[in-house]
């Protein structure tokens, strides 16, 4: 998993909290960090301070893959706020860690006609300020 360098693309930040810090920042050491429960190992996204399967509050960020499958998907074609190119691809892609274990993110480095359900996407990641943000891309692209 590699970081990379910030675009021109205008996007908005998450702000750092305890529980959502790992999740952005991971990408600086090139690794998808996602919550997971100590107790009964079940894995949390959107990152929660507490285990919605065993109610524990013994929750760690841990690296996973970065490796998914893209679950579905909407290209757009509407430019939101100037600079922004279009169209693009907005996805919820599955890690293959966990059965629903999904993220919304954007699918890059590919035409967005060739997208489709059940391709196979890894992260990359597009550093803004500290954030970096998890983008995914086709598993076969180098």
């Amino acid at each position: 998993m590699e970081a990379k360098e910030q675009t021109k693309v205008p996007r908005t930040l998450p702000e750092l909290e305890k529980h959502t810090e790992a999740f952005w920042t991971g990408g600086q050491c090139g690794q998808l960090m996602i919550n997971q429960c100590s107790a009964c190992q079940h894995y949390i996204h959107p990152p929660v301070p507490m285990c919605p399967i065993c109610h524990s509050r013994d929750v760690t960020a841990t690296p996973v893959s970065g490796k998914a499958e893209i679950v579905s998907y909407t290209v757009n074609h509407m430019p939101w706020i100037p600079g922004l190119e279009v169209p693009y691809v907005v996805a919820i892609v599955g890690l293959t860690e966990q059965q629903g274990l999904n993220i919304t993110t954007e699918i890059i480095n590919i035409n967005p006609d060739k997208v489709f359900i059940g391709m196979q996407v890894k992260v990359l990641f597009e550093q803004h300020e500290e954030i970096y943000l998890p983008l995914f891309e086709p598993l076969s692209a180098t």
